[in-house]
């Protein structure tokens, strides 16, 4: 009875939630695991985890897409010690019933045991972080480009803009959205692969975004651009955008050879 009960009750304050996480414009969710990781041998125990067995079964789960990228050599703080891995999500709902579905696939659960049940000793990696995001509305779903250049080359970058308050955070959606900043990266060539609202995770209230370029010098010129255009210069200068982000920070990576992006 008393088990009812509680089941009952975890009804009752779930089903509004995933209600509240349905979205009736097609806006997709997506999450970014982040794995901090310290050794080589970490390394590469992940990017065999991801190529062979994660994203596999993420392909069988009908998720199509996973972007698997590690910061440039350039970053001397973060290079070596990172892996990010994009998993985008048609609903709330995929993303919180895909640790089920993962575990009813034995053969992931064969390919990834040497990762998923490593010994305690040798840990795959150190710790990750997974940031559940929610798609701007003016662009409610990711979008993949090809590139001549060889993944070595190719920039992603990937933004994390913080706001003191959230009512600071969403007016930085607005400007995005119905500012216009979305459509300055688009009259510029930028390449948008996303933009979120960080639902969960850590350093809320934040947002994230991702643009990827052919090469470095691409990416430069895109930037210079961006930063000249004169919409932007306009956008900037309104007051009612005023310090709605306190903290900006890029991270500048390239896709691994098995990434679908």
């Amino acid at each position: 009875m008393k088990k009812n009960l509680t089941q009952l009750l975890l009804l009752f304050i779930l089903v509004p939630f995933f209600f509240s996480c349905r979205t009736t414009d097609g806006r997709m969710y997506y999450e970014i695991k982040i794995y901090n990781i310290s050794q080589e041998t970490q390394e590469a125990s992940i990017d065999k985890y991801l190529k062979d067995a994660f994203i596999p079964a993420m392909h069988r789960a009908g998720i199509s897409k996973v972007g698997v990228f590690k910061p440039v050599a350039e970053d001397t703080v973060d290079f070596g010690k990172l892996v990010y891995v994009f998993i985008p999500y048609t609903s709330a709902d995929q993303y919180f019933v895909i640790n089920d579905v993962l575990e009813k696939d034995q053969a992931y659960q064969e390919a990834g045991k040497d990762f998923l049940d490593a010994p305690v000793k040798t840990p795959p990696f150190d710790r990750y972080e997974s940031v559940f995001m929610k798609a701007f509305a003016f662009m409610p779903q990711y979008k993949v480009y090809e590139y001549q250049t060889p993944p070595s080359e190719r920039i992603y970058e990937l933004r994390s803009y913080e706001s003191a308050t959230e009512a600071k955070a969403l007016k930085k959606i607005h400007m995005f959205n119905e500012g216009g900043e979305i459509a300055i990266f688009e009259k510029v060539g930028s390449n948008a692969v996303f933009y979120g609202q960080v639902l969960l995770g850590s350093l809320k209230p934040r947002l994230m975004y991702m643009t990827t370029y052919a090469d470095m010098k691409s990416h430069d010129d895109h930037w210079n651009a961006f930063r000249n255009h004169p919409d932007w210069l306009t956008l900037k200068a309104l007051p009612e955008y005023a310090n709605a982000t306190s903290k900006t920070k890029p991270y500048l990576c390239h896709p691994t050879e098995y990434s679908d992006f």
